[in-house]
């Protein structure tokens, strides 16, 4: 098994993972990022008016439609939707009918309402609008995640063991009834506290890199209970990865019940206490 690739004085790795956790919690609390959601709406063939949402919302063969009356406004990449600017056209009495098209699992589309971003996607197969409002409670009251000091002990090496064939992983969701499909290209294999473990690895979001997630011995107690996610950067041409638990991070079930975040494979409960990485957001939320 490799040996740890962190060659860094304590003070110097400190110092990186300082200013990496700040920019972290920097891109957590951004205007419309998670913590200003409001609102969870699933779409089905009914057209609906959508609390915190203009328009009347409907999705029918992978297309989905908001039909906005006069005096709603509703923007794309800054052009009005109201009034046929882009692609809508007449519905009558004054209204648009705006048909967008079918986006892909995981995706969305970011529309503007006001000082609100309506977020449009697609998850566990259904369609949702999840408006995110600047002045969410939930974001206004944040003042940041604890987290455990950095700790050399639990940045390891390890080697990503390629599978066959990229196996199609079934894993449930935060939300009830819903179920994720990743793609697993292998898994990553490494030691910690003297034992031998493995993690199966999905792909990133950059090119080449690979995303973990996994529960511990910690999970329920210092952590959050249901999942941690880690990004290891792209393997080496032996197979060596980092794996730095100390930037284990929180999804975003962990602060809103308005999140349908994956959860672990079986596999990645890990027996061991990672004792790294971000803890329960709940010890530390509203504040003056």
């Amino acid at each position: 098994m490799p040996t740890p690739t962190h060659t860094e004085t304590g003070a110097a790795f400190a110092a990186g993972w300082e200013q990496w956790h700040v920019a972290h919690e920097r891109r957590r609390a951004d205007p419309h990022g998670f913590l200003a959601v409001t609102h969870l709406h699933w779409l089905t063939a009914e057209p609906a008016r959508l609390e915190g949402v203009p328009g009347t919302w409907s999705v029918r063969d992978d297309a989905v439609t908001v039909v906005l009356e006069a005096g709603e406004s509703l923007l794309r990449d800054g052009k009005e939707l109201n009034g046929r600017e882009l692609n809508g056209s007449p519905a009558g009495n004054g209204r648009t009918a705006v048909v967008f098209d079918p986006v892909a699992e995981r995706e969305g589309i970011n529309l503007t309402a006001g000082p609100a971003v309506v977020e449009l996607a697609k998850r566990g197969g259904e369609y949702i609008v999840r408006p995110r409002h600047p002045e969410n409670t939930l974001l206004t009251g944040y003042r940041g995640t604890p987290a455990y000091a950095p700790d050399l002990r639990f940045a390891v090496g390890g080697v990503f063991v390629p599978f066959d064939e990229p196996r199609p992983t079934t894993v449930g969701a935060a939300v009830e009834g819903i179920v994720h499909v990743y793609e697993a290209p292998g898994e990553i294999r490494f030691q910690l506290d003297g034992q031998d473990l493995s993690l199966t690895a999905f792909n990133g979001h950059a090119p080449g890199t690979l995303s973990v997630l996994f529960t511990d011995a910690t999970s329920g107690k210092t952590t959050y209970a249901a999942n941690r996610s880690l990004t290891v950067g792209a393997p080496d041409a032996d197979g060596r990865v980092a794996l730095d638990f100390n930037r284990a991070v929180n999804l975003p079930c962990a602060y809103t019940d308005l999140a349908i975040c994956p959860l672990p494979p079986a596999e990645n409960r890990l027996p061991v206490a990672i004792e790294a990485g971000e803890q329960n957001p709940h010890e530390r939320q509203t504040g003056p």
